[in-house]
């Protein structure tokens, strides 16, 4: 096993170094293809290719002398200045070996040779600006590598974040409902069948589907409704439950498990304490881009505050705030109101 990963490492490795020198060659055979048609044929195609060819031999040569040399040098350990004058450095004891190539390529031709001399400060000039053109195409490749590798650590982050806090929901209303069947079995309630059934197609909901960044609005809304039949079992007559969704539900996504945590603090804070019949409204509406979802519970007048009592699903509260955060940005509106006989959630979401 071992050595089939190791082999998938080096094949891995041996491509990546492929690709970049393919790509490296790719470039420079476009450079001088450029230079080869931009050149006068007076002389013959091949003269023409073999002068071309020194022309952009010399210009790779101060590029890579640049990259692999002056750059890690003197541009990341001594600053701009120190770089900028080794590179001049650079283009100045290169300028004499490229006229020095190009006058004993032109032996037989004294005018030309003549004019190589004389413009010495023109390919000083020229191979500068091609050493100085790669640097900046170094710094914006490195520049996008960073970002490409800073938004990959950042969706990891968000992914691991998202796994985490699902994970808190999850075990989190598994055990409120196990609690429920385990009550009702022991009333031998006939309502315990349906419990079980409907409580393994929610958890066949969060196990196999709920992994993904969005899921489907349906099935997000069928979910819930699993779960309010599930309370509506447990409660019985003393809450109503009133569960209303209109508008267009059709192919819209969603981030999983968003509505269950404002649903299940109905049951868990609110009417935990009402001494009288309680009740439960929640209206849903949606559109192809939007989604307005309203919770309203009652509650004991004495009932203190979540603001106050922080123990009390301050934490579920706080991870789907953080959970609209990471997924939606600025494109949600969270609106909690806790009034003397009722908590009202207000949930507005701008869907992808």
């Amino acid at each position: 096993m071992e050595i089939l990963q190791e082999n998938n490492i080096g094949q891995s490795q041996i491509r990546s170094i492929l690709e970049r020198y393919s790509n490296h060659i790719l470039f420079w055979l476009a450079f001088y293809l450029f230079f080869v048609l931009n050149d006068s044929k007076e002389q013959g195609i091949l003269f023409v290719l073999s002068k071309e060819l020194i022309n952009v031999g010399f210009y790779a040569l101060i590029v890579y002398i640049n990259l692999l040399y002056l750059i890690p040098k003197y541009l990341n350990d001594k600053g701009v200045i120190q770089y900028l004058l080794a590179l001049i450095v650079t283009a100045l004891l290169l300028t004499p070996i490229k006229t020095l190539a190009f006058y004993l390529f032109y032996s037989d031709n004294p005018d030309i040779q003549g004019y190589f001399i004389e413009r010495q400060g023109d390919i000083f000039l020229s191979s500068l600006l091609i050493a100085i053109g790669s640097s900046g195409f170094k710094i914006i490749n490195d520049w996008a590598f960073h970002q490409r590798e800073k938004q990959e650590l950042q969706k990891r982050s968000l992914e691991s974040e998202l796994n985490f806090l699902k994970s808190q929901i999850n075990p989190h209303f598994l055990f409120n409902t196990l609690n429920n069947l385990y009550a009702l079995t022991l009333k031998k309630s006939d309502d315990a069948p349906e419990i079980v059934l409907k409580l393994s197609e929610m958890m066949r909901y969060m196990l196999y589907e709920c992994n993904e960044r969005r899921v489907m609005l349906s099935k997000e809304i069928n979910y819930l409704r699993n779960y309010l039949d599930l309370e509506s079992i447990r409660q019985g007559k003393k809450v109503n439950i009133d569960f209303n969704s209109k508008g267009v539900i059709e192919n819209q996504k969603i981030a999983p498990l968003v509505f269950i945590p404002f649903v299940e603090n109905c049951f868990k804070h609110g009417l935990k304490n009402e001494i009288g019949d309680g009740f439960v409204k929640i209206n849903l509406d949606a559109s192809q881009n939007e989604l307005n979802l309203t919770v309203i519970n009652s509650k004991a007048p004495s009932l203190p505050s979540p603001a106050s009592n922080k123990k009390s699903g301050g934490i579920g509260l706080l991870n789907v705030r953080k959970r609209l955060e990471l997924h939606y940005g600025e494109h949600y509106n969270l609106d909690i109101k806790d009034f003397p006989n009722e908590y009202i959630v207000n949930l507005y979401l701008k869907l992808d």
